[in-house]
């Protein structure tokens, strides 16, 4: 049987230049409250940020079939999308504007094979240790036993927007 799915989205490009004379913080509440838009990955794979404070980010994600890989559980690309969210907004949370994030490395565990019947997932990502140049970063995919699907680790470099 065929499906489909379809959305829609707005030019993220309307936010990059508030970006940079904002908080991190301010421009993920910013995203988050529908003042400016979100970035289309997250239509697109159909996740949501749930909350967002100084150094920690939630997201929340239900699988579906269409996260699925070619052996009916959720592609790990998705996983580490979403867990790579939370960490890259917990790290922006923490930036004063002019500053800016980019990964230097991404390591995931996947724990727990992941299908539409696991239900809503929760992606929390937390600081480890944010310095001037570099940001460490975690994340966990757990259920809301607190199961661990999947940890992740980021190494961030933290650099000025200024020219």
């Amino acid at each position: 049987m065929e499906r489909s799915r379809t959305f829609t989205w707005e030019d993220p490009a309307i936010g990059f230049g508030k970006a940079l004379q904002m908080s991190g913080l301010e421009y993920i509440q910013a995203m988050k409250d529908g003042k400016l838009p979100g970035p289309p990955i997250m239509l697109a794979l159909d996740f949501k940020l749930k909350s967002i404070e100084k150094g920690n980010a939630v997201f929340s994600f239900n699988p579906f079939e269409f996260h699925y890989n070619p052996i009916g559980c959720v592609h790990g690309g998705v996983i580490t999308t979403v867990l790579d969210s939370a960490m890259g907004c917990a790290i922006h949370s923490m930036l004063p504007a002019g500053k800016a994030y980019t990964t230097l490395e991404l390591k995931v565990n996947f724990l727990k094979a992941i299908n539409k019947d696991s239900g809503e997932l929760l992606a929390t990502g937390k600081i480890i240790h944010s310095g001037n140049k570099t940001a460490l970063v975690e994340a966990q995919m757990t259920d809301d036993k607190g199961k661990i699907y999947a940890h992740s680790l980021s190494t961030c470099l933290i650099f000025s927007t200024e020219k």
